[in-house]
């Protein structure tokens, strides 16, 4: 039988699947919002119940294995500023398999989507219009706010991705308030995501995607004339990360004449 009419059909109960999770978890999370809210500024309680929706779709998707590995933060709730690897859409639904709550910068057109936005309002994550400078300097804004409240924020620095799915540079923006505020940075490598969604397709491939913790970075008494180095090592650790990654996965890279321009980040 030809596999893709499978994927279709495993793809279609998928993203019903997902779907009515995202109904379910909104009343859920709505109301322990409320309830919460004279203590719990951050929304750490809402956010990591929101996370969770997407648990039923990992269990009943036969496409996707997400596996998590690495040593999590002995105190959760110290706040940290996450940067990780962006290969995917997907991404954001693998990262919520680790164990503690942090706040997405995500791009506003994902906020936008309905149910799906609402949740992330009520988790408080962060709304970015990309390429708008004044957004940016919000966004940042209030990540810092988030990261007052005790609660980590996870920003992707590379802002999109390649068809050859190589890192592209990071901008300064985490490693930023990370010096500012004397935050340490927690690494994060993925690898996989990009297997489970093409961009622009609803179909979803077989793949096995893994995100791993890395060692944090501490950042005290560091000042900004340390940024581009502290950036550029973050770098480093996560590329030699991501590698070991695919060497464990038996990833074979795409021949060169097959790979394209550079494009948006599908998320």
């Amino acid at each position: 039988m030809n596999a893709k009419p499978v994927r279709m059909i495993l793809s279609v109960w998928s993203w019903f699947v997902l779907g009515l999770s995202v109904l379910i978890w909104l009343p859920m999370v709505a109301v322990v919002r409320l309830v919460t809210m004279p203590f719990d500024k951050g929304a750490y309680a809402a956010g990591y119940l929101f996370r969770k929706v997407v648990m039923p779709n990992s269990w009943l998707n036969p496409l996707w294995k997400f596996t998590t590995s690495g040593e999590a933060p002995d105190d959760m709730r110290k706040p940290y500023v996450v940067v990780a690897n962006h290969e995917s859409f997907v991404d954001m639904l693998l990262l919520s398999h680790l164990p503690w709550e942090m706040k997405y910068l995500s791009k506003i057109e994902i906020m936008k989507i309905p149910f799906l936005g609402q949740l992330m309002r009520l988790a408080r994550d962060i709304p970015l219009v990309r390429g708008d400078a004044k957004s940016g300097i919000a966004a940042l804004n209030i990540a810092k706010e988030r990261l007052r409240n005790k609660t980590s924020v996870l920003i992707f620095p590379e802002g999109s991705r390649s068809k050859t799915g190589e890192l592209r540079e990071f901008s300064a923006g985490a490693f930023k308030i990370a010096i500012e505020g004397g935050y340490p940075i927690l690494p994060l490598a993925i690898h996989g995501t990009r297997d489970c969604l093409n961009k622009g397709s609803w179909i979803q491939g077989r793949a096995n995607a893994e995100v791993r913790v890395l060692e944090p970075v501490p950042t005290e008494g560091l000042t900004k004339r340390d940024l581009d180095a502290l950036r550029t090592q973050v770098r480093d650790t996560i590329v030699a990360a991501r590698e070991q990654l695919r060497t464990e996965h038996g990833y074979v890279a795409p021949e060169p004449a097959l790979l394209g321009d550079d494009v948006d980040v599908a998320s």
